[in-house]
Formats: structure tokens, sequence, C-alpha cells
């Protein structure tokens, strides 16, 4: 391999807006997050499921009336 080619890979603490760090590699020196999966919704089950079908029939009924 070629000297020189390649960024220099880091151990640095990535710390998440709520609070959780951890250690990872990176070519920065400092990371910070905003979301991490500790606090991510699809991690820690807390997600929202949003009701397609009720939308589509609401589209369909409001504008069968324009046409």
């Amino acid at each position: 391999m070629k000297k020189g080619l390649h960024p220099e890979l880091h151990l640095v603490t990535a710390v998440c807006a709520c609070g959780n760090s951890f250690q990872t590699r990176s070519t920065k020196k400092e990371l910070r997050l905003e979301i991490c999966s500790a606090c991510h919704p699809f991690f820690t089950g807390r997600q929202k499921f949003i009701d397609t079908a009720g939308r589509v029939e609401r589209f369909k009924k409001r504008y069968s009336k324009s046409a």
C-alpha cells in the first residue's frame, strides 16, 4: 500500500445528545451525535406507525367530488 494515501484512524468517544457515549474509531478527533441506538425510536421500540390507509380514502373522497 502507498504511504500517506489513507486517513489516519483515531480511537474516539462518540457522545450523543441523550447522554449516551461509546468508543469507536473515526478519522475525526471528536464525534457528537444527535441520535444513537440508545435513543432512536426504532431501537427502543417507541416508534409510531402511520395509518396510510385512511389517508388514501380521504384523498379519493376529496378529489372524486371535484371531477
